[in-house]
């Protein structure tokens, strides 16, 4: 399943970069796109576990950029 998140106050593109290297590192990632200019996320993952993948998505980038909202 492929979704696209809104994302609010990401601050800068190395903190882009990094909270998707960390998503795509998830078991059950196929792909993951973060853009700092359109403040989005890009989201493929299984489709039976797409639910717990995202909270574990939101988890590894609260760590990167704290300050950051994915809205769902």
């Amino acid at each position: 399943m492929k979704k696209t998140f809104e994302l609010e106050d990401l601050d800068c593109a190395n903190c882009a970069r990094k909270m998707q290297e960390a998503v795509e590192k998830l078991d059950g990632v196929k792909s993951c796109s973060v853009n700092f200019m359109t403040q989005k996320m890009i989201l493929d993952a299984d489709d039976a576990r797409f639910d717990d993948i995202l909270n574990e998505a939101i988890k590894v980038m609260k760590k990167v950029e704290p300050d950051c909202t994915v809205l769902v």
